[in-house]
């Protein structure tokens, strides 16, 4: 399963880990079908760290604080599939501690910052196409959509 996620900074297309990861990939499928992360912000970026989104408060004219919200449940952390190794391009679950996930992920920059991730955080695809796109987001850009391709 692949995704294209659209940005305003431009578009990345990422391999899914429906094996690795058959929760979290689910998961994230089942929320960009429903239209949920369209109009959401990166809300958090650090340089040579990662760009985070997936935020519903992140949507303009919500009242919570962005980093905050999520689709109202949460799932189990996947830490022991292959391929749960934080490097460039991978997509993973921002979550508030073990088994908190919900709809934020992030995107890692670099596996020289992230590495430290790996065992808490479930890695759940990578990008694939488009990787260049991840350096030019800032904090407050856009994902305009998220299609999924099974």
């Amino acid at each position: 399963m692949e995704a294209i996620i659209k940005t305003n900074k431009g578009t990345m297309k990422v391999s899914l880990y429906t094996e690795d990861a058959p929760i979290a990939a689910a998961n994230f499928a089942k929320l960009a079908k429903q239209g949920f992360y369209n109009g959401l912000k990166w809300h958090r970026v650090i340089p040579n760290f990662v760009i985070q989104g997936g935020c519903p408060n992140s949507r303009d004219g919500e009242k919570g604080m962005a980093g905050t919200g999520g689709p109202g449940y949460k799932i189990d952390c996947e830490l022991k599939g292959g391929n749960q190794y934080h490097d460039r391009g991978v997509l993973s679950m921002a979550h508030s501690g073990r088994n908190t996930g919900g709809s934020q992920f992030f995107v890692c920059h670099s596996r020289e910052n992230t590495a430290h991730l790996d065992g808490n955080h479930t890695c759940f695809g990578k990008v694939i196409e488009g990787i260049d796109n991840v350096d030019e987001i800032r904090e407050g850009d856009s994902i305009e959509s998220i299609e999924i391709i099974d």
